[in-house]
Order: structure tokens, then sequence, then C-alpha cells
């Protein structure tokens, strides 16, 4: 078989161990080719590929980001998209492909397949908000760069007696900050899924105040007020329909300053948190996904996605998948309010 791979969406650690494991079982077990298509959709849509082979993966495991690039382009808002795709991959002599993505990447794989497109996916998000795995590969990497950025916090806020907040990445889910703050002590943490109330939020940092310590506060970047209590601002549209979020981490330490009357100053992790090399638990993670992956296509079993459950990787749908977020839950969140103040 030829079999045609990409990565989509926001890159992410471990990558390239998807693609290294995929291509190394593929050719070396199964005997199959592999073509790679270039920055997500628009390959396939565009017909751009680059050579894949067992050489071209040497030395990828523990580099971050992915030799095929990545986009966030969307074929099904563009007229005749499905069906460019559909062509490029005959054209191509591609027989299968392997999507790699988080929500939005898979859930263009999950139409594509609906439309006649063989397709497997690999799920991949620092988010950790994909339906029907424990853990997506890239989590555990940012969780724990943006846990190495709070403990260097805690000693400036100390030595200086501001509040600190870290704003960190989570549109729709606060899996990040959750574990991030939880492992390395934030007073406060502030997820999607619970909005905040910013008199709560006061109450924690002067109480904090009053002890030898300085309040760390962790915010997802979509975190948001109980209405009415402070704005967030928003950007524009991605090609997928989400707002560009970014500003409460600023929005927050100007309300706490203005309320308290304490001096606050916001650090943004951002892109920091997709960065550099994976950490081990997400290259073995990713490795075996890239494994299970190819075994898929070489049975057959198209529509599906491989997953994590427990400690065994299984195959679920593909509508499984992406049929809704994996958000926090609320005894999750409770567990870190133990802690807060």
């Amino acid at each position: 078989m030829r079999i045609g791979v990409l990565t989509g969406g926001g890159d992410c650690p471990g990558l390239n161990a998807v693609i290294r494991a995929v291509v190394r079982k593929g050719a070396g077990v199964y005997g199959h080719e592999f073509v790679g298509f270039r920055d997500g959709w628009r390959g396939p849509l565009e017909g751009e590929t680059m050579p894949l082979d067992v050489q071209a993966v040497r030395g990828i495991l523990p580099r971050g980001g992915t030799i095929l690039g990545s986009s966030r382009t969307n074929p099904i808002k563009i007229e005749g998209g499905v069906e460019r795709i559909k062509e490029n991959l005959e054209t191509h002599g591609v027989d299968a492909l392997i999507a790699i993505g988080g929500e939005d990447t898979l859930g263009v794989a999950k139409q594509l397949y609906d439309r006649g497109v063989k397709v497997v996916g690999v799920p991949k998000t620092i988010d950790n908000d994909l339906n029907a795995t424990d853990y997506t590969f890239g989590f555990d990497t940012a969780v724990n760069i943006a846990m190495e950025a709070i403990d260097r916090l805690h000693t400036t806020a100390e030595s200086h007696h501001r509040a600190l907040i870290c704003e960190v990445m989570g549109r729709h889910a606060g899996w990040i900050a959750l574990h991030a703050g939880m492992a390395a002590g934030a007073n406060v943490i502030l997820i999607p899924e619970k909005p905040f109330d910013i008199d709560k939020v006061c109450e924690y940092v002067e109480s904090r105040f009053k002890t030898r310590y300085s309040p760390i506060i962790v915010v997802a970047e979509g975190a948001h007020p109980i209405e009415g209590q402070m704005e967030v601002q928003t950007g524009d549209l991605d090609a997928f329909g989400h707002v560009r979020l970014g500003g409460v981490g600023e929005r927050l330490a100007h309300e706490i300053e203005r309320r308290t009357g304490k001096e606050a100053r916001t650090t943004v992790l951002g892109h920091i948190q997709r960065g550099g090399t994976p950490t081990a638990y997400d290259r073995v993670l990713a490795t075996r996904f890239g494994l299970a992956a190819i075994t898929a296509v070489h049975d057959g079993d198209y529509g599906k996605m491989v997953g994590l459950q427990g400690t065994e990787i299984v195959r679920v749908g593909l509508d499984a998948a992406t049929a809704e977020l994996k958000t926090v839950p609320v005894h999750r969140y409770e567990e870190a309010e133990v802690f807060f103040g």
C-alpha cells in the first residue's frame, strides 16, 4: 500500500515520534510505502507532498514540532475541498491516510471518511481535550513546561511581594492549568469550565499576602469571569470558527491591583508550551499511537482513532472521538480548590 501521513492544527511535542513509528513499522514490518503531506490539510488539498521513508525519519524522535509542517486549513469550508483532496490522493496513488491532530483535524478526517476516504486518526493536542482517550501526547510535555515556569515565578513573586499570574493554553478545557497549577503549588487555578468570581480571587490574594508567601494564579486562556464582573478581550475567528484568545491574564492583573492595591504582573507562556523536546512519557505514548495507527491501516480498520484507555492502546470510532470535548469534571477541580488561598 501507499499511505499518506499529515499533521494538522497546532504543532505539538511528539508529532515526529508518531511519524517515525508509522514509517518504521509500516515500511519495515508491512512493506508499505509512504508520502508525507505538507502543512496539515493544505497538503492533500493542494497536492503538496514530501518524501517519507525510513531515512527521512531517522533522528527525529526527540525533535519537537513536525517535519511535515502544520496549518489550521479547513478543507470542509473550501468549495470543492473534499473533491480536490480525493483527486489528489488518487493522483499520488495514496490508498489510505493517517491524520494526526486534535478535534479540528480529526473532525475533518471523520467527514472525509463519511465521504469515502480511507483514514485513521491519531489524537494530538496539548490541551488533552479529545474524547475517547485518557491522554493525548503533547499534554505531558506542556504541563511540565508550565510547571517549571510556575516554579520559577514563585521565587520572584516572593522576592518582590507581588501577585504573579501565569496564563497557559486551554481554550475550552482547563487540563493544563489544573495539572500544572496543582503540580507547582498555585494558590488559585482558573479554568474555562467554571466561571470565576473575581471577588473570591481577590480574597485568595489578600489571604496569601498575610503569610510570608506571595500568591501565584494560574489561568487558562479560555477562563472567564462570572458575567458582568470584568471584560475579557477576544480576537478574530480562525478557519474552524474559534475565537483567537488572549488577554485574560492581563485583565485579571488589572482587576487585582484595582481591587486589592497589591502589585500584580502577568506571564503569558503561549507557544512556549508547544515547543521543544517531548518528555519521555510523550515520546513513548506517541510511538505507541503510531505503531497502533499503521496496524489499523494494515488491517483495513478505517474510520477509527487510536486512543489510550488505562494502559492499553485501543481503537475507537472517529465519531466517538470528536462528538464532544473532554473537559475537566467538577470533582477534579474540587481537588485543586482545597489548596486555594
